[in-house]
Order: C-alpha cells, then sequence, then structure tokens
C-alpha cells in the first residue's frame, strides 16, 4: 500500500510538474511573440529604429540580472520574482509613455504650426512648398512627422491619403483638426490661411488651459506616488533597522501574501488618485 502511495504520488508530482512547465513555456512564447510584435510597432512609431528581438533579450537578460542582486541582497523568493516580473514588463509601458510624450511634443507644435503655415499661404506659398520649408526649421516629431507626408507625396501617395496616415499616427485633436481642414481645403477651396489662423488660436488657447490644470493638480498626482512609495520605503527601513521581525514579511507565505494585497491596493490607489486628477478638456 505504502508503495503504491509513493509511486502514484511521483506520478501527480511528474504531471503537475510538466504541466507547469508547458504552462510557462507557453506563456514565455506567447508573451515574447506579442512583445516582439508590439516593439516593432511601437518603436518605429517613436522613429527609434531598433531590433525587437535584440531588445527582447536583453530585457531578459537585464530581468534576470535584477533578480538575481534582489535575491543577493533580500534572500527573499516572492522579492526576486516581484522584481524580475516588473523589470520584464517595463519595456512595454516606457514604450507607450514614450509614444504618449511623443504626441504630446506635437500637439504642443501644431499651433506654431498652423500660425507658420497661415503665414507663408499668405505671403503667396504653395501649401507643399510651406510644408516643406517648416520640415526643415521644425525640431522633431513635428519635422518627421511632416517630412514622413512629404516623403509619401513625393512617391506617388495622394496628399489625402498621406494626411489620413499622419491623422492614425498622430490622433489628438489638434491633428485632426489640421488634417480635417486640409482635406476640406483640397475639395472646396476657400480661404484656408484664415481657417488655419483660426484653429492655431484656438488649439493655443487650448493648450493654455491644460497647462494651467496640469500644474492645478500636480500636487496630486505626486501624492499618488508618495502613497506608493512610502509603504516601499518603510519596509526597507523597518528591514534594516529590524531584520529578525522582518522575515515573517520577507520568507513566509503569509507575508507573500501580505506583499501581494498590499502592492494590489497600491496600484489601486495610485489609478484612483490619478483617475481623480484627471480632467478632460
Amino acid at each position: 500500500m505504502g508503495t503504491l502511495t509513493i509511486i502514484f504520488t511521483g506520478i501527480a508530482v511528474t504531471g503537475l510538474a510538466w504541466l507547469v512547465q508547458a504552462g510557462l513555456k507557453f506563456a514565455y512564447s506567447r508573451y515574447r511573440a506579442s512583445f516582439t510584435d508590439q516593439a516593432h510597432i511601437q518603436l518605429s512609431e517613436v522613429f527609434l529604429f531598433l531590433d525587437p528581438v535584440q531588445l527582447w533579450f536583453l530585457t531578459v537578460f537585464v530581468a534576470a540580472a535584477l533578480g538575481l542582486v534582489a535575491y543577493g541582497l533580500m534572500q527573499s523568493i516572492a522579492l526576486t520574482l516581484i522584481v524580475s516580473g516588473v523589470a520584464l514588463f517595463c519595456p512595454p509601458w516606457l514604450m507607450r509613455w514614450l509614444r504618449q510624450r511623443r504626441h504630446a511634443r506635437f500637439e504642443c507644435q501644431l499651433p506654431d504650426l498652423l500660425l507658420s503655415l497661415a503665414g507663408a499661404l499668405r505671403a503667396g506659398a504653395g501649401l507643399q512648398s510651406a510644408l516643406q520649408t517648416i520640415v526643415t526649421q521644425s525640431p522633431a516629431p513635428l519635422a518627421q512627422e511632416l517630412g514622413l507626408v512629404l516623403k509619401e507625396q513625393r512617391v506617388g501617395v495622394p496628399l489625402e491619403q498621406a494626411l489620413s496616415s499622419l491623422r492614425r499616427r498622430m490622433p489628438g485633436e489638434g491633428t485632426q483638426l489640421l488634417v480635417s481642414a486640409l482635406t476640406i481645403a483640397l475639395h472646396t477651396g476657400g480661404n484656408l490661411a484664415e481657417t488655419l489662423e483660426r484653429i492655431g488660436h484656438t488649439l493655443r488657447a487650448r493648450l493654455h488651459l491644460l497647462g494651467r490644470i496640469d500644474a492645478l493638480t500636480a500636487q496630486g498626482r505626486m501624492q499618488a506616488w508618495v502613497m506608493a512609495g512610502l509603504p516601499l520605503l518603510l519596509g526597507l527601513v523597518l528591514t534594516g533597522l529590524e531584520p529578525d521581525a522582518m522575515q515573517v514579511l520577507w520568507h513566509t507565505p503569509l507575508g507573500w501574501g501580505v506583499l501581494m494585497l498590499v502592492g494590489v491596493l497600491e496600484i489601486s490607489g495610485i489609478f484612483l488618485i490619478r483617475k481623480i486628477v484627471r480632467i478632460q478638456v
């Protein structure tokens, strides 16, 4: 009876280990494919021409290295897994942040573009020559995006289609207004300079209002990060002062459960505060 129990237990453990290994392998392959596909798209959108496969292997190496450092410092498997997981998921967050930052910079440059374009049209320049002049004098990302529009037009793409591609790459309200105004002017004509000037002044006033809102809500956003960082800092300080008492938190299943609960509450608090201080204009 005892022998059969040992045999069946061994078979069950072996099957469970195989299922875990297969699940981890499937999850690894799926996340790697998703990572490389999204990295290729998002890196090209921000004009960073890196190999997604090399970026993936670099991310895995950094995650493993940080996990080893965390284990060497704290001797905690839970903390090691958390650090490695955060490092593994950081690049997609970073790429999304770079994309949002690029979109915000493009929106901030649009009022100057529209006013310069209106002035050039009033001076008698054509639309394409005015865009070419602005591209040579403007910083990134405005120069890069408009330069791509002009390159597409030079290879035979209609201007309306090139502008639609610009709107798809930069889906902001200012870009929508710019593309709509130029598209309507291409079909119906009209005083394009006056329209662009009016849109430019409107976008400048909107950016000024957004800047004031951003300044007024800065304290709330900072409170979210202070709230998130304070428990972690307090835990590290207590670990240095009372390492024996903190062993329960870092090295027992009960402590790991508490850490997971704290992490969930922290993330929920950050998202809640950011949602409160986010004001739509």
